[in-house]
C-alpha cells in the first residue's frame, strides 16, 4: 500500500456529499471499538478516491470513490464504523 495521509485529506471531497465537516465526526471502529475524530484516521488516496483505516487496527473504516470522467456519481461506503456520530 502507498504511503497514507491524515483524515483531513476527505475533507474537501466530503464536502460535495455532506453539508457539514464530517472530518470532524467521532466515530468508533467496528474491528477494535477505537473511538477518535474521523481526522485520525489513516488515509490512503488513490486517483479514483480514498480509504480511511482505522489508527489502531488499520480496519478499514471508509471508502470514498469519485465520480470519473465518464460519471456523475460517486460513491461513499461507511461500514467499517460502528457509528458515526455528525455534529449539524
Amino acid at each position: 500500500m502507498s504511503n497514507h495521509v491524515d483524515g483531513n485529506a476527505l475533507a474537501g471531497p466530503l464536502s460535495e456529499l455532506f453539508r457539514v465537516d464530517v472530518t470532524s465526526a467521532e466515530g468508533s471502529c467496528a474491528g477494535c471499538g477505537d473511538t477518535a475524530v474521523l481526522a485520525c484516521a489513516l488515509v490512503y488516496p488513490d486517483p479514483m478516491g480514498f480509504v480511511a483505516r482505522c489508527r489502531s487496527c488499520d480496519a478499514v473504516l471508509l471508502t470514498l470513490v469519485l465520480p470519473g470522467d465518464n460519471s456523475e456519481h460517486g460513491w461513499v461506503e461507511l461500514n467499517g464504523f460502528a457509528r458515526l456520530r455528525i455534529e449539524a
